[in-house]
Order: structure tokens, then sequence, then C-alpha cells
């Protein structure tokens, strides 16, 4: 209220997970904007691949992995550069086309990286580079599938 934007921000409390996917797709841009500490940084930002999944534009700073997670899906920026995060977000407020191309991409994305079954199929792949003879089908698949 101090700022003078009280009636451009909302502040959602908290909600079950069935019901963030209304939550996302109701969002223009999803902007996650972590900062490192001595004794942290960003591991994954799974709030990014839910907005993804969702067809939201989003933005992330460079902490961690949010650059691997975005790709070229979304926009990124050096944390803690409060301007070029408004750049980025000015960039997207102005530009429909280019939020939905963003959108877009960001599903994409997730449904070729970020699924179960693809995140699995990576993980076995480690697993069977790192211990010799492992069988290409390990583990094996239940009913064929």
């Amino acid at each position: 209220e101090a700022l003078g934007i009280a009636g451009r921000v909302e502040l959602v409390p908290w909600l079950r997970s069935d019901r963030l996917p209304d939550l996302y797709r109701g969002l223009d841009v999803l902007v996650l904007p972590s900062r490192s500490t001595p004794g942290w940084i960003e591991q994954f930002g799974r709030v990014l691949v839910e907005a993804m999944a969702c067809g939201v534009a989003t933005v992330g700073s460079d902490s961690g992995e949010i650059p691997h997670v975005v790709g070229d899906a979304g926009l990124t920026f050096p944390e803690g550069d409060a301007a070029a995060l408004r750049a980025a977000i000015e960039r997207l407020a102005g530009s429909p086309a280019q939020r939905a191309r963003l959108g877009q991409a960001g599903r994409a994305r997730v449904l070729e990286r970020f699924t179960m079954a693809r995140v699995a199929a990576d993980t076995a792949a480690v697993y069977r580079a790192l211990v010799p003879g492992t069988p290409a089908e390990w583990p094996p698949r239940p009913n064929g599938l």
C-alpha cells in the first residue's frame, strides 16, 4: 500500500497442489527471482516447471539450476539485478505474442525433459553408466510398460 501498488498485486494464500494449475493458468508471467546465499543455491525451481507445464511464460534469475530448467523457453536475468528483472518483465508485459510463444515453448520443454517418465529414464541411464554391465533395459519394466 505504501508503494501505491496494492491494486496491482494479489497475495494468494497457500493452496492445495490440485488447485495450482488453475492459479498458474491465470498468470501472464511467473517470476522466480531466487538469490543464492552462502548456504543455499537454487536446486531446481519446481515452480518454473509447474508454470511452464501450464503454458505460462517464465522469468527466472540465473541462480543455480534455473537457467538450465528454463533454457530458451523463458527469460533469465542476473540474480540480484533489479533493473534486469524489471526489463524482462516489461519486455513480456509489452508483448502478448512473446508471452504466448514462451508459454508454448515452456510446455514443450516440460513434456520433452521433465515428465516423470523422462526423469526416471534419465536417472536409470546414470545408474547404468555408473555400474558396468548393467543391462540396457534396467530396471525391468513391469507389464511391458
